[in-house]
Parts: structure tokens; sequence; C-alpha cells
């Protein structure tokens, strides 16, 4: 785990609320995404990744976004935003996602101040450097889990 310094990044995505049973409804919504971006003539600039805005017990709101070079207006359920600058807790995870809530956890548990006002976040990232259609093996995934601090 690390302490990283990471400047704005612009994205654009989509936005759910969803449980852990019905979490593929975001986590399936990338390629529309990158369709989105395509039709722009908007380059993606990094791995897609998820955006936890809020997570309860019981639901998450989510992102699915991919860094983009700039904001631009969105259409239909696409928009976009920023990715806050600042300084983030990072662990990187190799393996099947079902291990990154252990990461996370660890992450957690360290004595720092998250960038958060209760069930709020301002930045708890998962980004997935890993294309299932190139490595069909989980256990070959890597995952980066990011949760800023702050400030």
């Amino acid at each position: 785990m690390d302490i990283e310094t990471r400047a704005d990044q612009p994205y654009a995505a989509v936005r759910d609320t969803v449980t852990l049973t019905t979490f593929a409804k975001i986590a399936d919504r990338f390629p529309e995404v990158m369709q989105w971006l395509a039709d722009r003539e908007l380059p993606a600039t990094g791995a897609p990744f998820l955006r936890y805005l809020r997570v309860t017990a019981d639901e998450f709101e989510v992102e699915a976004g991919i860094p983009t070079v700039a904001e631009v207006p969105g259409t239909g359920e696409v928009f976009t935003s920023t990715l806050p600058a600042g300084q983030y807790l990072v662990a990187l995870h190799e393996g099947s996602p079902d291990g990154l809530a252990a990461v996370t956890d660890e992450l957690l548990a360290h004595a720092v101040r998250f960038d958060r006002d209760g069930d709020r976040w301002g930045a708890r990232l998962e980004t997935y450097f890993t294309d299932p259609a190139v490595e069909p093996d989980p256990a070959n995934w890597k995952t980066e889990v990011a949760i800023r601090l702050a400030d």
C-alpha cells in the first residue's frame, strides 16, 4: 500500500444505485461509456473504474467511468465529471474481484482520515487494468483500489 498524489482526472461515466445481488447492473455498462466516447472521438486515457459515491450496508451508489482528456457535455445517461486531485491510499490486487472487499477493508483499517462524510465518499475507486476478453482467468486480473485522503 502506498500514498500517491494525483492530479484532477476528467472522465465519462454512468451512475446507478445497486446492491450486492444487482451489482452487474452498473459493472456491465463500461461498453456503453466506451461507445459514447468513441462517438465523440474522445480518447480514453486510462483503465475503466468504478467510483463508489455512497456505501451503506444495503446498497452502493456507483459510477462506471473511463478517464478521458476533457469534460464535455453529456447526453442521455452518460455524463462527464472530474476525479479530484489529492493524496490517495492505494493498493494493487492480483486475482479474482472476490478479493477486492478484503483489500478495501485493509485500506480502511489504516489510521488516516479519508475524504468522506458519513456514507458518502469523495473518491473511492476500483480501477480494472485487465480486460477479461483478453485474459479470461480471474487469477491473473489486476485491479487497483484507491481511496482519496482528506485534505
